[in-house]
């Protein structure tokens, strides 16, 4: 069975990219427009990995890693922030805040499922 990827993106074309990516390289993914509505489906789908924007109306991806942590059922999946921030120190920011990793926007095709997937527990061989 593939594996399961949360986006959880308030910008349609980036969400659209992250989608058609993932799908395309074998991934279930399941879509979030914002940090409510991205915990709902954490909750009931327990994907495999979540991606989150940073900046987002409602929740924010920060309080969306704050929510998953304190939530034993969620804790152990991995996040990774998805953000136009791409200043110095930026990654570590994400990193301290709870998040596993950072990918910045916008989001490289040629890079991105690579960046994804290190993530993942390795399939059946």
């Amino acid at each position: 069975m593939p594996a399961t990827i949360l986006v959880i993106e308030d910008h349609p074309t980036n969400r659209d990219l992250m989608h058609f990516l993932l799908t395309k390289s074998g991934f279930r993914v399941l879509l979030a427009e914002d940090g409510t509505r991205g915990l709902e489906i954490a909750r009931r789908a327990r994907p495999d990995l979540v991606l989150s924007d940073v900046h987002m109306p409602g929740l924010s991806g920060f309080e969306v890693v704050r929510a998953m942590a304190q939530d034993p059922d969620l804790a152990a999946i991995p996040i990774i922030a998805v953000t136009a921030s791409a200043m110095s120190g930026d990654r570590e920011t994400m990193i301290r805040a709870g998040f596993h990793d950072y990918v910045s926007k916008p989001i490289e095709p040629e890079t991105f499922v690579a960046q994804v997937a290190r993530h993942l527990p390795p399939g059946p061989e």
